[in-house]
């Protein structure tokens, strides 16, 4: 059931791409001196994501990234959403460049939450998941651990051939 090897596949339908959504709990409020560092690499990070190999699509609102779209109706949180050709493509860019480097330092900005911030799922080619399914797939990890309906890079499972 559980396989540590995960990439997109074909099926009937066409091909399955990889969403995936990171939460984090505030320390500060965005505008503060102390995420300054955190606020002005998210450009430039999101523009290395955008050409990287892999990388389909990500969630911005009209300010070209993510970080004012509300999520579970809470100021502190902020969301990353977006969705990639297979797990090794999203892996890749995550532990690479100036990503690593934000990643390295995330302690300073975000709280340390013990329940599950990060989920992934399988979604159709072309079809982009909403806050809300970002939402439910989380919810759904915290209840049951990793399962096919939402699982972490660690626990992958393989794309179904009918997805929903």
């Amino acid at each position: 059931m559980e396989t540590e090897t995960g990439g997109g596949t074909e099926t009937g339908g066409g091909r399955n791409e990889l969403a995936q959504v990171n939460i984090a709990r505030l320390r500060f409020p965005l505008d503060s001196p102390e995420l300054k560092d955190f606020v002005d690499g998210l450009d430039p990070v999101n523009a290395v994501a955008d050409q990287t190999e892999g990388f389909v699509w990500r969630l911005r609102s009209d300010s070209g990234n993510a970080t004012d779209v509300p999520v579970f109706g809470d100021d502190w949180l902020i969301v990353n959403m977006s969705v990639w050709r297979d797990a090794e493509a999203l892996t890749a860019f995550m532990y690479a460049g100036q990503h690593r480097e934000l990643l390295r330092r995330r302690r300073e900005w975000f709280e340390q939450v013990r329940e599950a911030m990060t989920a992934l799922w399988w979604v159709p080619a072309g079809e982009r998941p909403t806050v809300a399914d970002a939402e439910e797939r989380l919810l759904h990890l915290r209840e049951h651990g990793p399962t096919e309906r939402a699982f972490t890079l660690r626990t992958r499972f393989p794309a179904p051939a009918g997805v929903r």
